[in-house]
């Protein structure tokens, strides 16, 4: 459950990220057809997200290996759990925006969320600034992520990243 959980949520951020930086250039009517999908995504990750801290709350992840040391399990820690708090900050603070712009949330066309915020122009704009800065922290913060799960595999050859791959591995 963990392992898809987690590329599952690979998916959705890189969808997320992906359509986020395409429609921001987009002319008007084109971003307003593109929008929707990008919120729709966002509301998955923030679904996806309350799942996974449900299954870690009963569910502890493997211990790392011993010849890990103690700083860095501290560093992993903390990096997941940032990691967990930005998942769910970035698409609250979509939608906090999208609540104070006037503009609704219908995930896939399906139903319209409750807007959190009354409308308030000049709160959205502001809000607009801090989603978009909770993303490029999130988005160093996958890099970093990423870079470490290589070190894993590439440097200290420990199995780290072979027990979150999406496949088995091969038992000799």
């Amino acid at each position: 459950m963990a392992k898809s959980l987690h590329w599952l949520m690979f998916v959705l951020i890189a969808a997320a990220f992906s359509v986020g930086f395409w429609m921001v250039d987009l002319p008007l009517a084109q971003r307003i057809r593109t929008v929707p999908w990008h919120k729709s995504i966002g509301v998955a990750i923030l679904a996806c997200v309350i799942v996974r801290l449900a299954w870690r709350v009963g569910h502890a992840p493997p211990p790392l290996p011993d010849s890990v040391p103690a700083w860095e399990r501290r560093a992993a820690r903390t990096a997941h759990w940032l990691l967990y708090a930005l998942m769910a900050a970035v698409p609250v603070s979509g939608w906090l925006m999208s609540s104070a712009l006037g503009v609704a949330t219908v995930p896939f066309g399906l139903a319209r969320l409750p807007d959190l915020l009354e409308r308030d122009r000049e709160l959205g704009e502001m809000l607009k600034i801090v989603h978009f800065a909770l993303n490029k922290t999130l988005l160093a913060l996958v890099l970093l992520h990423a870079a470490a799960a290589l070190k894993h595999y590439l440097v200290d050859r420990d199995g780290v990243l072979q027990r979150m791959l999406p496949v088995p591995r091969n038992r000799r």
